[in-house]
């Protein structure tokens, strides 16, 4: 499958954040001009889903990575709206339970792998395994790196078994998620969103980023592939991403699987 995409990361590119887009707009003037184009995109991911699930050729992994406040749940929101509960489901990945810290880190992710017909997203995702004890030094370099290897083979297994793999790193500046963060310190009715790891996690973001930096083109690959997508301006990160995955799954030309019997013989 090859996509085209400003965004995309061919494998082993540097990547540097500090000097990406946060609030790139892809030409359009307006929000209400790309909520046009969001709503087409949703309509044909309605359709392009119903032979997905019907078929059951495939899978389809998505992948959503970001700082706290990245939009996460918003991208879930808006451009999944019109699909088929039946045939898509979200994994949220926290931090590990006691039994699952028991455990090798990709087993409680592997568990959450997409049957073919099925689309799984990962609102967070095995990269936190990473990321998290990188930045507080609870691994080594080595275990970095190693973890890094383990997740490309895990991700190529999954894509020899008809798993397809999209991953997405929302972009925000730090002036923007400061806004976000105030944001809900002002509104009574986001007061559930806060967390006072939020706020600690904060202080970390260079190091953070110094962590995405490598991480990202460590395991973007043809098949499993990051894309970087600025995100402050969030209608049009819908847009951005929702573009992408219409065009992922119309290159896979699926068809409606033939009938198990004739029904022109049948008579009610």
């Amino acid at each position: 499958m090859k996509l085209k995409s400003p965004y995309l990361i061919k494998p082993h590119a540097a990547v540097k954040l500090s000097r990406l887009s946060t609030d790139e707009t892809g030409g359009f003037e307006t929000d209400t001009a790309a909520a046009a184009v969001l709503t087409k995109h949703r309509e044909q991911l309605a359709n392009l889903q119903e032979v997905f699930y019907a078929s059951q050729k495939k899978a389809l992994l998505i992948v959503l990575q970001g700082m706290d406040t990245a939009g996460k749940d918003g991208t879930i929101r808006h451009i999944f709206s019109g699909i088929n509960p039946q045939g898509c489901d979200v994994a949220p990945f926290k931090v590990p339970t006691p039994i699952e810290a028991r455990h090798d880190f990709l087993w409680r992710v592997h568990a959450q792998v997409p049957p073919r017909g099925m689309i799984q997203i990962f609102n967070r995702s095995h990269y936190e395994d990473v990321l998290a004890p990188r930045v507080h030094k609870l691994i080594s370099p080595k275990t970095v790196r190693r973890r890094l290897e383990d997740i490309n083979e895990f991700e190529a297994m999954l894509v020899d078994n008809d798993v397809i793999i999209l991953k997405f790193f929302l972009h925000i500046s730090q002036k923007e998620q400061t806004a976000r963060l105030q944001s809900r310190i002002d509104d009574p009715d986001k007061h559930w969103k806060l967390a006072e790891g939020d706020f600690k996690e904060r202080e970390f973001w260079p190091q953070y980023e110094e962590a995405y930096n490598d991480l990202i083109p460590a395991t973007s690959k043809k098949h499993a592939p990051w894309f970087i997508i600025p995100s402050d301006r969030k209608w049009y990160r819908n847009v951005a991403i929702s573009q992408i995955l219409v065009d992922a799954m119309k290159s896979l030309k699926l068809e409606y699987p033939p009938p198990t019997m004739d029904p022109t013989k049948i008579k009610l």
